[in-house]
């Protein structure tokens, strides 16, 4: 690894306190023509730190993973170049079917994002959706405000 992407790199705890922070999380797979399906969603972190989602269990990405289990996500921010942050992670998925368990994922992801969903509304989603567990095989990231060059980040 170059100096420079070893300096820009984050560590694990940074990468999670990252992950963490974000609400968007932009997830690929591949389409059967070979084309890659791009879609941003909601997520939290499992346990383990692995990004979770839920989804139409009939959505192109769930329709995707199922036949090739290969996935990439990627949160990012930042608008100038020192403020560029992102953690991307490419993995395969799991995917993971069941009512209970699928029903306790849309909890998850509605507590995160503060949506006060009722709870019938995501018992019926439940009946519907699937839960995808990203695992990671490779995890890169960058926090630009590391540079050398770089002006100290703003407080955040």
């Amino acid at each position: 690894m170059s100096g420079e992407r070893a300096r820009i790199r984050m560590d694990a705890a940074e990468q999670a306190a990252f992950l963490e922070s974000r609400r968007i999380l932009t997830v690929a797979s591949h389409s059967a023509d070979g084309t890659i399906h791009l879609v941003a969603m909601w997520f939290f972190l499992d346990g383990d730190g692995r990004p979770v989602i839920w989804t139409n269990g009939r959505s192109q990405k769930a329709t995707n993973l199922r036949r090739d289990p290969r996935v990439t996500a990627m949160a990012e921010s930042g608008d100038d170049y020192f403020e560029l942050r992102g953690v991307s992670i490419a993995g395969r998925a799991e995917l993971v079917e069941g009512f209970d368990a699928v029903l306790a994922i849309g909890r998850r992801v509605t507590e995160r994002y503060a949506l006060g969903t009722p709870e019938e509304f995501l018992i019926h989603q439940a009946t519907k959706r699937v839960g995808i567990r990203i695992v990671p095989e490779r995890v890169t990231s960058w926090d630009h405000a590391k540079l050398s060059l770089a002006p100290s980040p703003p407080p955040r």
